[in-house]
């Protein structure tokens, strides 16, 4: 038996700390960086193995210790541990010997000088380290009083030290019940069933776009009012008197007849309010601002980084995003996608109602009431609130997925572009926007090599009215055509880019010259492409081809791809702002950089130029504020990037009667 207890305890002892290492490291990548769903189910099965280690060996030991054995095999691991219980071991046997000598001397002395005299050895060899003839203290003690701290580190256990040992397995259990809470504790205790809630969505110059949500059969009928917020008189608006679980007890309208730059307040009996301001005609500003401003940022996960004394749903991006709107009159929020993760960090179904709740949650959140009183949110898909890295099109669970995406968010949307799509365009004052579903109609990703022009991200009608918009003219005053990505435009994200559009890269092509073009048109617009999805911020420059330094045949290639000799106006390029997430984690590692020289395989230009990178921050959320120069003949356009709810960096763009296009950068 004992040779078997030598022979296991130490295995045991390795594989304590090892796993004591691995629940501590991957505790912290979860909690603080990120919070994948390989982690649970293995920080499990690492925890069950650690459990039965630190028993096994902590038991081994003790059952040693009882029995009176100090095999240094058995209680101590280093080398240095070791030689002293060697050498102890010999200082036994020494000690045996001088003890009959000793037994001998004292049967001639009293027995109060022979008790004194045991009295004064036992103590110089337990509280001196030696004796004064150069012998070792005992290692049990010298392991009381040195060893504590090694075994919190650690996580091995051993034998006399009881507290530490109790210590370091308690800092284990800690972190396991922190992963279990943040993975568990909101799909478990907080569905959301009785949320009530309402928020505004796409509002124009004439209308505007409410979602009530009433579970409660005693609240309804829910009367919606609304008034100028100057006061007047109330007007009914909306009688709600059934609201069904077919669609989760929502229901979406619309207020008409609204005037133009207008600010409005509205009232629901069931307690809830709100204001909104509707849109300037296209074109114009408002005239009491004379600046157009709004919001966009993409990615949210409730409680992240996880704090344990935090609301299980709280989000402080949505915090941030509150304060952020109201000091600068946002007009609306432009939220680019993943707005839930159903596989993050953990996967409970892949049913309608799975989805649902998760998009409950995040409304049920207390960070979104202040984030959404006053302030519209427009919305586009991505593949979280799908399934990661999506490109199956309609495929199982796309259907449940879409299912809360369309109660939600598509139904106080912008007017889809067609009938049955989930893409949408229109104008507010200056700019004109195309939401794209980068989602829906793509091909795999690993279907077709990146260049093949047969691969498209878009599929072939939604691209045709992406590049029928662009070569579209648009109303007097408005500058700017701004594309909206959820996924980011430039081959720069050198990870996983083949989920982004530079696993696209024909496609990516057509579109870019269709960018030119509208730059460089006897009435030039600024082109801007918003994204997000990688958790990070970036902007980049996607210059088109000139003379000095494409070459003659890069013209002639220029000719080709264009009508006759046109070629575009020197400057023109197209400008992509990249930020997320709004409340989530960054990566550790970076992932973005420009590749010199590097031409786009597939027709002419084709470098993305790197303005800026900002990796850090669990909140970045971009405003877009544009304002006319000159009258109206010209547009500013300054995108503000603020980081953990500091602004830390902005670009300004201009757009006009001039082609040469202008541009300036400012750190904060």
């Amino acid at each position: 038996m004992s040779h078997f207890l030598q022979l296991r305890v130490p295995g045991a002892g390795v594989v304590a700390f090892l796993s004591s290492g691995a629940i501590r490291i991957l505790s912290f990548i979860f909690l603080r960086w990120i919070p994948g769903h390989p982690f649970p189910p293995l920080l499990a099965a690492i925890a069950t193995i650690y459990a039965t280690s630190f028993y096994s060996c902590l038991s081994a030991s003790n059952s040693e210790a009882e029995n009176g054995r100090l095999d240094s095999s058995l209680l101590y691991t280093d080398k240095w541990e070791r030689d002293i219980a060697r050498e102890y071991k010999d200082y036994e046997e020494e000690e045996e010997e001088e003890e009959e000598e000793e037994e001998e001397e004292s049967s001639r002395n009293s027995e109060h000088e022979a008790a004194a005299n045991g009295n004064v050895i036992k103590e110089a060899r337990n509280w001196l380290g030696s004796a004064a003839d150069g012998r070792p203290a005992t290692p049990a003690s010298y392991v009381r009083h040195h060893d504590g701290i090694k075994v919190l580190f650690s996580g091995a256990p051993k034998a006399g030290i009881k507290s530490w040992n109790i210590a370091t397995a308690g800092i284990n259990l800690v972190l396991v019940l922190m992963v279990s809470d943040l993975t568990f504790r909101a799909p478990t205790f907080y569905p959301s069933r009785d949320l009530s809630f309402t928020k505004v969505g796409y509002v124009d110059d004439k209308s505007a776009k409410l979602l009530v949500r009433e579970p409660i059969s005693d609240q309804l009928p829910v009367i919606v009012s609304y008034r100028k917020e100057s006061g007047g008189s109330w007007t009914n608006i909306e009688s709600i008197y059934a609201m069904s679980e077919e669609l989760d007890y929502t229901h979406a309208f619309t207020i008409p007849r609204l005037r133009h730059s207008t600010r409005y307040e509205y009232s629901t009996s069931s307690g809830h309010k709100g204001t909104f301001r509707t849109a300037p005609p296209a074109g114009q500003l408002h005239q009491d601002t004379s600046r157009f401003t709004f919001l966009t940022s993409s990615c949210i996960k409730p409680r992240f980084p996880y704090n344990p004394l935090q609301h299980p749903l709280y989000i402080p991006g949505l915090e941030h995003i509150s304060s952020i709107a109201s000091r600068l009159q946002a007009s609306f929020m432009l939220f680019l996608g993943d707005f839930i993760y159903i596989d993050v960090p953990f996967r409970f179904g892949s049913t309608a109602q799975t989805y649902r709740a998760e998009y409950r949650r995040v409304y049920a959140s207390p960070s979104y009431p202040s984030a959404s009183r006053s302030l519209p949110w427009l919305h586009v898909i991505d593949d979280h609130e799908i399934a990661n890295d999506w490109d199956k099109g309609l495929s199982h669970p796309y259907p449940s997925a879409i299912d809360p995406f369309t109660l939600y968010h598509h139904s106080t949307n912008p007017p889809p572009y067609a009938p049955n799509t989930t893409y949408y365009q229109f104008t507010h004052g200056p700019a004109s926007f195309f939401m794209l579903d980068t989602r829906r109609y793509r091909t795999s990703e690993f279907a077709l090599p990146h260049t093949d022009p047969r691969k498209s991200m878009l599929g072939a009608a939604q691209l045709s009215a992406v590049l029928s918009w662009l070569s579209a003219p648009e109303a007097p005053g408005v500058h700017w055509k701004i594309l909206v990505s959820s996924i980011p435009f430039t081959r720069n994200w050198r990870v996983n880019a083949q989920d982004t559009w530079a696993g696209y890269l024909a496609e990516r092509q057509a579109i870019l010259e269709a960018m030119w073009d509208a730059a460089s048109a006897d009435r030039p617009y600024g082109i801007v492409i918003l994204s997000g999805d990688r958790h990070e911020f970036a902007a980049t420059r996607f210059p088109a081809p000139e003379e000095s330094e494409s070459g003659s045949q890069q013209l002639e290639l220029a000719r080709k791809f264009g009508d006759g000799d046109r070629r575009w106006a020197k400057g023109a390029a197209a400008y992509e702002f990249s930020c997320s997430p709004l409340s989530m984690f960054y990566l550790p590692v970076r992932s973005y950089w420009e590749v010199k020289g590097e031409g786009s395989g597939v027709g002419v230009g084709g470098e993305d130029q790197a303005l800026v990178y900002v990796p850090d921050g669990n909140s970045k959320i971009g405003a877009v504020e544009i304002e006319n120069l000159m009258g109206e003949s010209q547009s500013a356009l300054k995108y503000r990037l603020f980081v953990d709810g500091k602004e830390s960096w902005s670009y300004v763009l201009t757009a006009g009667e001039e082609k040469d296009v202008g541009r300036r950068a400012m750190w904060s």
